[in-house]
């Protein structure tokens, strides 16, 4: 009988702390990094994480720590749980402690701002590995519901069917049904997309807007993100899947969504800050939005929302402008 996986999740925050039950579901050796020593200790003694997932029960065979060199000098997958603009600055002194067969996994979705990179680019980069020991993992995530056991598919991708199917098995659970693909650069742009997107609907529905207007920002905001993925060379096929418009749906139209309910204080006339402040966390999508719209613009890409919410969360247009902004364009096509 084999030993089990070792897995390593670095990020106690609601989705690592959920990944990581998942993996202890599906029989992985799983411990949890996390900086606060007090959800460190009720993780590991009361298999709770009050502050990120209240009322939820965890795995008993769920461990967390505060040592992240010696979670990660133990792991065989190292499951990277974090915003993207601290991935790089977290991984880089932990990747002497990585063991030499360790694949990594990505949960993070952006685009890394100055350098245009995906995820899974800058944690090949900065651990020094090969692009094929790197997954990522995306598709309609929302960590409560996994938390709660509430059946949910996911996508695992990466550059080889081999390593994505060793990721899949770590996390494969009668409630987590992994499946796998190839197209990394396809996944990881439709999971970066989507809390842009998800921004302009959450603004939206601040604004009072209705099921229309909520739809076509969906529908028009796949549209160019397939453009932008086209033009890295991904997969159109993946954009119709979970990690395309299942996660699009998901994140637009659910109030767990931090993107969609950071959008809807921003369509109340709240700043940036102000939202901060009420929702108590940042949404990813206000950060890779201007990543995004670089990456898009160097490679002459139109995405028109998503420029438009690098100009909201600037200040340089208010929410309320948005629309007649986007409905204002130049008539063409539905598929050019």
């Amino acid at each position: 009988m084999s030993a089990p996986v070792r897995v390593t999740v670095l990020g106690s925050g609601s989705w690592g702390t959920t990944f990581a039950a998942v993996t202890a579901d599906a029989g992985c050796e799983a411990t949890v990094w996390g900086r606060d020593p007090g959800v460190v200790a009720e993780i590991t003694e009361h298999h709770r994480n009050s502050a990120y997932l209240p009322d939820v029960d965890l795995p008993e065979t769920l461990r967390a720590t505060t040592d992240a060199a010696a979670a990660v000098a133990t792991a065989d997958v190292l499951v990277l749980a974090l915003p993207s603009k601290v991935l790089r600055g977290t991984l880089g002194p932990l990747t002497a402690s990585l063991r030499p067969d360790a694949l990594l996994v990505s949960l993070s979705k952006g685009v890394e701002l100055g350098s245009n990179r995906r995820m899974s680019e800058v944690v090949a980069e900065v651990a020094g590995v090969a692009a094929d020991r790197v997954a990522v993992v995306s598709g309609p995530n929302l960590a409560r519901e996994i938390a709660l056991h509430q059946p949910t598919a996911t996508v695992v991708a990466a550059t080889t069917e081999a390593v994505a199917d060793q990721v899949a098995a770590a996390c494969s659970t009668d409630y987590f049904r992994p499946y796998t693909n190839t197209d990394v650069v396809g996944v990881e742009i439709a999971g970066a997309m989507k809390n842009v997107i998800a921004l302009a609907v959450g603004m939206a529905v601040g604004l009072g807007m209705g099921d229309n207007s909520k739809a076509s920002l969906i529908t028009r905001g796949l549209a160019e993100t397939a453009r932008l993925g086209a033009a890295l060379g991904a997969d159109p096929q993946t954009f119709a899947g979970l990690a395309g418009m299942g996660d699009l749906v998901a994140t637009c139209t659910s109030p767990l969504s931090r993107n969609r309910t950071f959008g809807e204080q921003l369509g109340l006339g709240r700043t940036v800050e102000e939202a901060v402040a009420v929702t108590r966390q940042t949404a990813e999508g206000v950060g890779s939005c201007r990543s995004l719209l670089a990456l898009a613009r160097s490679l002459d890409v139109e995405v028109p929302i998503t420029e438009a919410v690098t100009a909201v969360v600037a200040g340089r247009l208010r929410p309320a402008e948005l629309g007649r902004l986007l409905l204002a364009r130049a008539r063409k096509a539905e598929g050019a």
